[in-house]
């Protein structure tokens, strides 16, 4: 992999997200107008995304390959895969981003993990009814991501349960090359991610997940300074503070229950540790927090 491709939450912003959601929806001009129609190759660690054009055109680089793309197509972009796009200035359509815990429990509600896939696609949206009903799954997502309506976040995940159920349903008209499945260091990689996914409030540490993945801990240092430029322990303390930040954000758990929730015996520790990553204490990260979602 070239080391020299940035890695992004979103592209050409390298800060966290605001508040701790679990998806970010935007439409197409919001991003790329900003960079004359042009989003140049990068890739994303811990975030799947997904693109619908629904008019205009457009070129799509996915890992090495490049396709043309006309309106009623939707991309897949798997987390790490180096992409980047070239807009018709005249290109409508949505960007959807979901964080891996997201798409976790999308497909564990759905119960087939295999709805989301693991090489970047390209699908064609039919017309008539079926083209319908996408372009009403895209659009209610987005009108749910802006608004503040009850329930919100359920009928979030039901547009997009929706619209991967719809994937699983159809064959690609185009693929990333499979052959990146194959290479062994992304493969250590993202086994990784999937362990700190299921083991990130057991405080277990990296040697424990460079044995789980087969490796030794420096190796799996390296790995991680190549893919995403940070150490193992600091993915491992992302994810930590990932849910730390949506338990004082959208539950009325203490600060002692949530330390005590993400493996931490001593709150006051928590409170030093969370203040060390995020530069605000718990208390003034909920205080500030709900300003942001007033």
């Amino acid at each position: 992999m070239a080391t020299n491709v940035p890695v992004y939450k979103l592209y050409g912003e390298h800060k966290e997200w605001l508040t701790p959601d679990m998806v970010h929806c935007e439409s197409i001009a919001d991003r790329s107008k900003l960079h004359d129609w042009q989003i140049k190759l990068h890739q994303h660690h811990g975030l799947i995304q997904l693109l619908y054009l629904r008019g205009g055109s457009a070129r799509v680089g996915l890992d090495g390959q490049y396709f043309d793309m006309l309106p009623g197509r939707i991309v897949v972009v798997p987390q790490m895969c180096v992409h980047g796009f070239k807009f018709d200035p005249d290109a409508v359509g949505h960007v959807v981003t979901l964080a891996h815990p997201l798409v976790n429990k999308l497909t564990q509600d759905i119960g087939d993990t295999r709805v989301v896939p693991s090489v970047a696609r390209i699908y064609e949206v039919g017309e008539g009814d079926d083209g319908a009903r996408m372009t009403m799954a895209f659009a209610s997502l987005d009108a749910e991501y802006r608004g503040g309506g009850m329930h919100r976040n359920s009928l979030m995940e039901a547009m997009l349960i929706a619209i991967f159920v719809w994937l699983s349903r159809h064959e690609p008209y185009a693929s990333g090359d499979a052959a990146i499945e194959q290479d062994r260091g992304r493969q250590y990689f993202q086994h990784f991610c999937q362990l700190i996914e299921e083991d990130y409030a057991r405080q277990y540490p990296v040697e424990h997940y460079a044995r789980r993945v087969g490796i030794t801990p420096a190796y799996l240092n390296v790995l991680c300074r190549q893919y995403v430029d940070q150490s193992a322990l600091e993915l491992i303390h992302q994810r930590v503070v990932l849910a730390a930040k949506r338990n004082l954000v959208y539950t009325s758990m203490t600060i002692s229950v949530v330390s005590y929730t993400l493996g931490f015996s001593d709150p006051a520790y928590f409170t030093r540790f969370f203040k060390r990553e995020v530069g605000l204490s718990p208390k003034e990260f909920r205080r500030q927090a709900a300003t942001l979602l007033e």
